[in-house]
């Protein structure tokens, strides 16, 4: 007799049941054992990033495997808004997804259409071969996958600040994600994360999403700033990455152990 199995909570359900913000790192590096590492933590969350980093649809697939059996909730980042990868990433059994670089609200409208089902939406019908409804075993997946899936949208230009509240009230949109580094950059102040203006284009982006009703996050890996967003009311934070835990901390080893090791400070991420 088939089993018949329960999905966990989207990243949707997990915010909105949490009493407190939700911490989390990312997952850059591609390997299933830092991934499980990370997982075992007991952080509330973490980004599997495929837009900047060397990890393909194998691979994201091996990652959310890896940190399965444990209580983080895992969002996978698109490397674009294209609603091919979009249909790939959820059939491989993402129920939690990051769009970059959506800018107007039309975009994040396609972002929504691309997760689901027709008439919802214009998502590619294969759930019964694929790990999404792990393999037809959740039951009536077709009819409830949009309400078992989540969408946050990432907002990470000056434009994208402007349309902030547009994006944020378009159906289907979960959460809008801040990401500060593209967003200095658009802003003419590239690598400058934590430039006045950046900072407060982001609080800016923080006080209009949540006045939308929606949850919003942002990528802060200096402490303070971090606080400060939390303080703001950001209701998702990434505080670090895999990558950046190990470079730091090897560097710190380096200096330590090693005479004359340049310990210049590092100013992004």
């Amino acid at each position: 007799m088939p089993l018949h199995l329960n999905p966990s909570p989207s990243f949707r359900d997990r915010l909105a049941a949490s009493e407190r913000p939700l911490i989390g790192a990312w997952i850059c590096s591609g390997s299933p054992i830092v991934a499980e590492i990370v997982a075992g933590s007991g952080l509330d969350w973490t980004l599997i990033d495929g837009e900047h980093s060397p990890i393909g649809l194998e691979s994201i697939l091996s990652l959310l495997q890896a940190v399965a059996p444990y209580p983080i909730t895992p969002v996978v980042r698109l490397a674009a808004n294209d609603p091919v990868l979009i249909k790939q990433v959820l059939d491989l059994g993402a129920q939690n997804l990051l769009v970059p670089m959506v800018n107007t609200a039309e975009e994040a409208s396609r972002a929504v259409a691309a997760t689901r089902y027709p008439p919802l939406g214009t998502r590619g019908v294969g759930s019964a071969l694929a790990r999404a409804a792990q393999f037809n075993r959740i039951e009536n997946y077709l009819q409830r996958a949009h309400e078992i899936t989540s969408l946050t949208v990432q907002i990470e230009t000056d434009a994208a600040v402007r349309n902030s509240r547009a994006i944020a009230e378009v159906d289907g949109v979960d959460g809008v994600f801040i990401g500060p580094s593209d967003l200095a950059a658009s802003m003419g102040l590239l690598g400058q994360q934590e430039h006045p203006d950046v900072i407060a284009a982001v609080e800016q982006t923080i006080t209009t999403v949540r006045g939308a009703g929606k949850p919003v996050g942002v990528n802060a890996f200096s402490p303070a700033t971090a606080r400060r967003y939390l303080d703001a009311g950001a209701s998702f934070v990434l505080v670090a990455a895999d990558v950046s835990i190990l470079a730091r901390a090897t560097e710190k080893l380096a200096a330590e152990w090693i005479p004359d090791q340049d310990a210049t400070a590092h100013t992004s991420y």
